[in-house]
């Protein structure tokens, strides 16, 4: 299809979708739809959509809550704190364990991260209130579980409804054991998605675990090569295959968080000389609070294929001289073959084939790289929980014309992916059997429909093997959409 079609295309099935909404909605919905394009000046970020906005009532958003933010992504991936759903037992089953954050160590002995632990609200305690059953939890898991170096408290929404004070609870418990308590005001209900609970958790990492970064690091010896990983969460071993290509280049790995991360490597953040940021959605608050408080400064990576991973190791090395950027050219060498045989075999099958991609707050501007690596065209993309920093970020990163949707329902993705018909749709979990049964390739992006790692030059390779097994089976030939 040609490039002045596709946009056609594009804008009409935004008319369509617009057409079928009462006239409040339509005007809600219409400013964060549109048709952007890597050279049109006109707009300040892709498509000219808005974003971090409250959802349209009425309609099933994809987002989530301030509550997964911070448990289910910037706290519940540190492997050595035991982390408590405060509330009801389901926030925290249904955040046990779903985003295969990969650690070393031993469940339930001195690792903690696919544990459920939860205060397990009942009715009587939304009435009498929870503080003392939060105080005898953090007593029976100090007791259970001495291997344990903290503890968080993430609040669910009936917390801050009845007003407990985990604040004080948590300060007392802090006090009486030893060991860092942390109070995350989490609650699901603040906020327009999981956007503010990365911050507040961000937050409570700069005023409780950095104060304490001298104390518990009195034996640290510093480097110049010093950086900290922050913003990969583990997904099926990314931060592992990142963390290969940083030390095979000559720099130090000193902490990552919060995939397989520790509460030492969190205390260790104020004594990088970089900090590396690669999903900046979920963590730049806490990279730019560092670099005004420490003066450690901050950059952006990504290590999605092989054009941005040479891309990323570059810049990165630049930043510390012609010694490391001799070995990130050897490096980048050592690995050229690899990606090149990857490639030979992938591409001439996928070459010319067309994706939508819809995720979180970053990965659709991401991995757009690694799918162009491969030959394939991004020619719809969009988040969940994106503000508008990340859409003028993703307009440096589309090549031709992308149909944008923010905070897309489930309404408009059906009929923005049957509209476009891409050869691939590659979202989250709660979408992947919708287009399954449209008979049409998908991929789960969210933790890599059980796969992975996708980082790194490994990744990559396990990524166009996955790509292509979805996009080419010949099961879509026989399949037959229920409602058709």
């Amino acid at each position: 299809m040609r490039a002045e079609e596709l946009k056609a295309l594009q804008k009409e099935a935004i008319e369509e979708v617009l057409a079928a909404y009462p006239e409040k909605t339509a005007k809600n919905r219409s400013k964060h739809l549109g048709v952007g394009a890597p050279d049109d000046e006109s707009q300040k970020t892709c498509g000219g959509v808005r974003s971090n906005k409250k959802s349209a009532p009425g309609v099933m958003t994809q987002r989530g809550c301030a509550y997964a933010g911070s448990k289910g992504v910037v706290w519940g991936p540190v492997k050595d704190m035991v982390h408590i759903s405060h509330g009801p037992i389901g926030c925290g089953q249904y955040s046990r364990g779903g985003r295969r954050n990969y650690y070393i160590g031993t469940t339930g002995v001195d690792t903690f991260v696919t544990v459920n632990f939860s205060t397990d609200f009942q009715e009587r305690d939304i009435v009498f209130g929870g503080d003392k059953k939060l105080q005898q939890a953090i007593d029976e898991i100090n007791d259970l579980f001495p291997l344990n170096h903290g503890i968080t408290v993430q609040s669910e929404c009936p917390i801050g409804l009845i007003g407990d004070d985990i604040q004080a609870a948590a300060r007392k418990k802090s006090a009486e054991t030893g060991k860092t308590v942390v109070a995350v005001s989490c609650e699901g209900f603040r906020g327009v998605s999981q956007s503010l609970g990365h911050h507040i958790a961000n937050d409570t990492i700069r005023d409780i675990m950095f104060p304490l970064s001298d104390e518990v690091n009195k034996d640290f010896v510093a480097t110049p090569y010093d950086v900290a990983i922050i913003g990969d969460y583990n997904i099926g071993g990314d931060a592992w295959s990142s963390r290969i290509l940083l030390e095979e280049m000559g720099l130090r790995v000193i902490a990552q968080w919060s995939g397989d991360s520790t509460f030492k490597e969190i205390t260790a953040g104020p004594k990088a000389k970089l900090n590396l940021l690669h999903c900046y959605r979920s963590m730049n608050y806490v990279a730019r609070h560092m670099e005004k408080e420490y003066g450690i400064p901050w950059m952006e990576y990504n290590f999605f294929g092989p054009s941005k991973i040479e891309a990323s190791l570059r810049a990165i090395a630049k930043h510390f001289g012609p010694e490391i950027e001799k070995k990130a050219e050897e490096v980048i060498a050592k690995y050229k073959a690899i990606t090149e045989a990857v490639i030979a075999k992938y591409k001439p099958r996928l070459e010319g084939k067309t994706v939508m991609l819809y995720v979180g707050g970053l990965r659709s501007r991401h991995i757009i790289g690694a799918y162009e690596d491969l030959g394939m065209e991004v020619i719809g993309l969009g988040y969940e929980f994106a503000h508008d920093d990340d859409y003028q970020r993703t307009k440096e990163e589309v090549s031709g014309s992308v149909l944008v949707y923010d905070d897309v329902n489930e309404y408009e993705l059906e009929k923005f992916v049957d509209k476009l018909r891409p050869d691939l749709v590659a979202s989250g979990v709660k979408e992947k059997y919708v287009f399954q049964k449209m008979g049409l390739p998908f991929r789960q992006m969210h933790s890599w429909d059980y796969s992975g790692p996708y980082h790194g030059y490994d990744g990559f390779a396990i990524f166009a093997r996955d790509i292509e097994m979805a996009v080419n089976s010949p099961v879509w030939a026989h399949n037959t959409a229920p409602w058709d």
